[in-house]
């Protein structure tokens, strides 16, 4: 295994061991919605379709990016491919640089698309990789082979800055996904790694061109905590404590992005429990929600775990609509606050 292999499966073996996650919380908890005692809702009615990025999906939820290298990739690949077509939701791939840089495609192949041959798929490349050997040709690349409706980008300078042979120069890279977003056939995604994305980088991003915003808020894994618990100096051990709840909680980013950039799709994710919690962030003012970590050991178990999963997920967000009194997700954005 290379050695960028070697630290995605170490990356799998500590996010499953719940020992990197932020202690502070995402901020969901802090949002309440009105009840309504008086619905006027059929509850087996309920509508949770959403269109994103041009694509209709039967739920708003994105297996959101997790891994790419590792040699149990390929497996948690098919089981959310298959959930994802059989639910008919959105599937985000890790990182696909080692499918990229040497022969083996760690299940980010045609494979995956025959699988999933409705439903999303969205690439992914690091953002610093666009400075760092990598640029439009390996972006096609990327997308190509899975016949991807979209390109995420990820930003993780944290997880950078603490991971022993980080990629620590991030000049121009602001400049690489403008160039990026006006070559590239698909849309662009950008999203945190669980640090947030503030109305600020937002404004910047939509400058560049980019399509939608994954605001990937602390509340979830903490990926320097990661990088700390994975690092041999215990110098870098120790960066990884000092930062683990560095970032802005997922809600505060969401409140945050949709007043900064008010008609930008946006994804929450970080820290995102369960269907309530998506509630809540839709009516933030996201279209989709995100899990990553939570879907791990479902997607380690196969298909019907994942699906089990997010059929409970399916549940808690229909309860939330039926209990605010909304038909269908466009009136759970505007359902009454506490």
């Amino acid at each position: 295994m290379s050695d960028i292999g070697r630290r995605k499966r170490d990356h799998i073996d500590i996010v499953l061991s719940g020992v990197a996650r932020h202690s502070a919380p995402a901020g969901f908890d802090g949002v309440r919605f009105a009840h309504n005692a008086l619905p006027e809702v059929d509850f087996a009615e309920i509508d949770l379709s959403v269109s994103f990025l041009g694509k209709r999906l039967r739920l708003p939820f994105l297996a959101s990016s997790m891994t790419g290298g590792p040699d149990v990739a390929a497996g948690v690949n098919r089981a959310i491919a298959e959930a994802a077509e059989a639910l008919g939701f959105a599937m985000g791939v890790g990182s696909q640089r080692i499918s990229l840089t040497t022969a083996e495609s760690h299940g980010l192949g045609p494979e995956l698309r025959k699988l999933a041959p409705s439903i999303p798929i969205y690439g992914n490349l690091g953002a610093v990789q666009l400075v760092s050997g990598m640029g439009v040709d390996e972006a096609r690349r990327a997308v190509d082979m899975l016949a991807a409706d979209a390109l995420i980008l990820h930003l993780n300078p944290l997880q950078e800055a603490v991971q022993e042979g980080g990629d620590r120069n991030w000049t121009g890279v602001e400049a690489a996904i403008e160039r990026l977003s006006r070559s590239l056939s698909v849309p662009i995604i950008v999203k945190e790694v669980g640090s947030g994305i503030s109305g600020r980088v937002a404004r910047r991003l939509a400058s560049c061109g980019v399509a939608a915003i994954d605001v990937a808020g602390a509340g979830g894994t903490s990926w320097a905590a990661v990088e700390g618990s994975r690092a041999a100096a215990a110098e870098a051990q120790s960066l990884g404590e000092i930062f683990r709840d560095w970032g802005i909680p997922t809600a505060l980013c969401l409140a945050q992005v949709r007043e900064a950039c008010p008609t930008m799709p946006l994804i929450a994710s970080g820290g995102i429990r369960h269907g309530l919690d998506a509630a809540k962030a839709i009516r933030l003012g996201a279209s989709l929600a995100g899990q990553a970590a939570s879907l791990l050991a479902p997607a380690l178990k196969g298909p019907d775990a994942v699906i089990a999963h997010v059929e409970g997920f399916a549940a808690a967000l229909r309860i939330a609509c039926f209990a605010t009194g909304s038909r269908d997700l466009e009136s759970l954005a505007r359902a009454p606050l506490l």
